[in-house]
């Protein structure tokens, strides 16, 4: 299989998933959105495990700014499919019935937090940081937010956000985003594939399928798609967009 924003390979019934759009900073585009809902389709059936991965440099820095701002199409656009795509990829990470691991080396920023969020286990490396930077260009973490609340709680969620400045991944870990984390996190995650792929896949699919009922994704999923739509369709929140593409500078910079 070829994909042009991923490198999938499986080893027995283990899915590896990496971003790969290096030249855009593993940002996510339809494209990507896409051909990760391809791939967790065809997982659904064989695999018992999905390990999600980026760059050394960066997991995931959230949407592709380019693209918002009309930069390849010469309009300013919202994605052609819009955020109910990427919420019900996340859904699908969150409850679909394999276990889900975000592999997380260097940075993950804004909609690559909804990847870590919706995974079931949260491993990194000792340089990761985790950012929402969006509030710094009047947008939010719409369909990030219910991920994340179910995973770190109300408060820790909304700091996170407020603040829209990168946390160690050592407060991460402390905040319970982070599930474990060590300098060869390579090593770290083959010790937790060891364990986990002696799980059935029926275990695995009535496990996660209870666990879905204990916390609703589907109830928030009409109010965040709503939000975001509202920010990214705000000229304003797109001159803000533009800008920093074309330049470089954040909306208080002159």
């Amino acid at each position: 299989m070829n994909y042009q924003t991923l490198k999938v390979r499986f080893q027995d019934t283990i899915c590896f998933l990496q971003f790969h759009r290096p030249e855009a900073n593993n940002t996510i585009n339809d494209q990507l959105i896409a051909e990760c809902i391809e791939v967790l389709t065809l997982c659904e059936s064989t695999a018992t495990i999905v390990v999600v991965e980026g760059l050394p440099e960066v997991f995931c820095f959230g949407a592709d700014f380019k693209a918002a701002a009309g930069e390849n199409t010469g309009t300013q656009t919202v994605p052609t499919q819009g955020p109910e795509a990427l919420y019900d990829l996340w859904l699908r990470l969150a409850t679909g019935p394999f276990i889900t691991i975000a592999h997380v080396r260097g940075k993950a920023n804004a909609g690559g937090i909804g990847f870590v969020a919706a995974c079931d286990i949260v491993l990194a490396d000792q340089q990761a940081v985790f950012s929402l930077s969006e509030l710094l260009f009047g947008l939010l973490p719409a369909c990030v937010m219910p991920f994340l609340i179910r995973k770190i709680g109300f408060q820790k969620a909304q700091y996170l956000t407020l603040m829209t400045k990168p946390v160690t991944v050592q407060q991460a870990h402390a905040w319970g985003l982070v599930d474990a984390f060590d300098s060869q996190s390579d090593a770290l995650l083959r010790t937790h594939l060891l364990r986990l792929k002696n799980l059935s896949k029926t275990g695995i699919q009535r496990y996660k399928r209870y666990m879905s009922l204990l916390h609703d994704l589907q109830a928030p999923r009409a109010a965040a798609i709503a939000a975001n739509k509202e920010v990214f369709s705000d000229p304003e929140n797109l001159a803000r967009i533009t800008r920093f593409v074309k330049t470089g500078l954040f909306p208080w910079e002159n």
